[in-house]
């Protein structure tokens, strides 16, 4: 499994009239990986990562999410992978049993299937007694187990995770992260952007954007043997101090 690639990309580049902001870069991502996608404000990251999940089309290179083509197959793409963004992932307005219903219906299920996964889904995550309740009215935590359940009701082989613990308490970020380690050990490979550098050391690999390129990639223990730091936090400031655009 360890050279099973679910992502491949090679030279994707992203420019927007005469600004690149995504500078042919290539990795691979491995089958049940979490993969940390890093990078400042302005680096590029977030441009990668919409065209990884099929929302924005390179304007050259080559690769594959899933086995398909991010540049002819990008709806196939987003049926088949789970995405989930800190900004935007539920309805406020709508309950949560509707919030599962209407993602399930999104991804295809059948209502019977629906069923049956919101009540294995609650149990889980110990909201039985908040079905009724509007997404809006749950604190940050509970949206966010319940956003990254969501994403994972049609058992998509990835998942995207856009900075998914940003603005939540420490003891939540640990149970969230208790809740992607177990996904990974099911064999869904995650692939997550963060801001918290105490968590990329808790990917298997981390991918360090500047200026649109990949400045580092590697494992967090290798990257802070290289930089001979006690630390992400201080590898990602030494690649991150040399970059030359503004935020």
């Amino acid at each position: 499994m360890e050279n099973e690639n679910v992502i491949e990309v090679r030279n994707l580049t992203k420019k927007f009239g005469h600004f690149t902001a995504v500078d042919h870069i290539s990795f691979e991502v491995h089958k049940g990986e979490i993969f940390g996608f890093l990078g400042a404000n302005g680096a590029g990251k977030t441009t990668a990562m919409k065209i990884l999940c099929g929302l924005s089309r390179p304007t050259s290179g080559e690769g594959k999410v899933n086995g398909y083509d991010i540049n002819r197959e990008q709806e196939k793409i987003k049926r088949n992978i789970g995405y989930m963004s800190q900004r935007f992932s539920l309805y406020p307005d709508l309950k949560v049993w509707e919030n599962i219903r209407l993602f399930g219906g999104i991804y295809g299920l059948s209502s019977s299937t629906i069923r049956a996964k919101s009540e294995a889904m609650l149990r889980y995550l110990q909201m039985e007694n908040l079905r009724n309740e509007l997404v809006g009215r749950l604190p940050l935590g509970w949206k966010q187990k319940l956003a990254f359940s969501i994403a994972l009701i049609h058992e998509p082989s990835i998942v995207f995770l856009d900075e998914p613990t940003g603005g939540v308490d420490p003891e939540t970020r640990r149970m969230f992260w208790e809740m992607i380690y177990a996904t990974a050990e099911q064999g869904t490979t995650i692939f997550v952007t963060t801001h918290y550098m105490d968590e990329a050391e808790y990917c298997d690999r981390v991918s360090i954007m500047v200026d649109g390129v990949i400045a580092d990639l590697d494992s967090p223990a290798a990257l802070k043997q290289r930089y001979h730091a006690t630390d992400m936090d201080s590898v990602f400031r030494q690649l991150a101090v040399k970059a030359q655009r503004k935020e």
